[in-house]
């Protein structure tokens, strides 16, 4: 079986993982996001040093690989939402030119999912992160303060009602096709907690096979909203064990994370700095 330190316990303190940092769009305001001041100290999704181009992302690798033999796994995870940019395709697909053995992930939000799993598909990937935070939709107006999709910006209840039914279908396609899938869920207390079972519950219809909970960082127009405790997070994830298994070690990687993520991240610092 490919090993995916993100989907693996056992994996997850002995197999590297690389994030491209090449697609800096989204296509969803989350929220719960500020991408404008990417700290380099900060360890957290939508934060990288730097993005960098789809020609520059075979030399990434190879320096990566250089300096950690146990990378085999490469994905996109941001700055923005890997399937709202050409450049993540474009990437991969020359870094599978250059490495045909290495195995390939990437994290979306969803709505374009179902439109692009061909070519996913195409390129070879194995693994899918979905992150869907929200079961009905009056929950996600709170979450999604607009979404842009097929042309249009859409917010409120018609953005909501979008976004979770494109969500559910791009996973239940993606499951069919027999991509691994992992379902993020960011625990947002007050908004989101009363539904994590229920989220996990569609996921796992869905076809997903993993859940992976994440504390909320209290940022954006929620930056004012408190963290879960882990009480909290703990009886999140006991409700939503019956019905998808619960990944417990997730680190709440950046999008230009490197290395073996059980054995801490100084890897990127190390990797920007022989990139230039």
């Amino acid at each position: 079986m490919i090993r995916h330190p993100c989907f693996d316990e056992k994996a997850h303190r002995q197999v590297g993982r690389l994030h491209l940092p090449v697609a800096p769009r989204c296509n969803i305001r989350c929220a719960y996001c500020d991408r404008r001041y990417p700290c380099v100290s900060e360890n957290r999704p939508g934060a990288a040093r730097r993005v960098i181009s789809p020609e520059e992302a075979p030399e990434y690798v190879e320096t990566a690989l250089a300096l950690e033999p146990r990378i085999e796994i490469v994905g996109v995870a941001g700055p923005g939402e890997p399937l709202a940019n050409e450049e993540t395709l474009e990437a991969l697909s020359r870094v599978r030119e250059r490495f045909p053995g290495l195995n390939f992930c990437v994290s979306t939000n969803g709505l374009l999912l179902e439109e692009r799993l061909s070519d996913l598909l195409s390129l070879g990937v194995r693994f899918l992160t979905v992150t869907i935070n929200a079961a009905t939709v009056r929950t996600a107006e709170m979450l999604y303060l607009w979404i842009h999709h097929r042309g249009r910006r859409l917010s409120g209840r018609e953005a909501a009602e979008v976004l979770l039914s494109r969500q559910l279908e791009g996973l239940s396609a993606a499951a069919a096709a027999g991509l691994r899938i992992k379902v993020n869920t960011v625990l947002v207390p007050g908004v989101n907690d009363t539904e994590v079972a229920e989220i996990a519950r569609r996921a796992w219809e869905a076809g997903a096979q993993l859940m992976n909970i994440i504390p909320l960082i209290p940022l954006g127009y929620f930056r004012d909203r408190r963290a879960p405790t882990e009480a909290e997070i703990r009886w999140a994830r006991r409700l939503a064990s019956r019905f998808l298994p619960q990944f417990l070690s997730c680190r709440r990687c950046r999008a230009d994370a490197a290395g073996v993520p059980g054995q801490g991240d100084t890897l990127q610092d190390i990797l920007w700095v022989a990139m230039g």
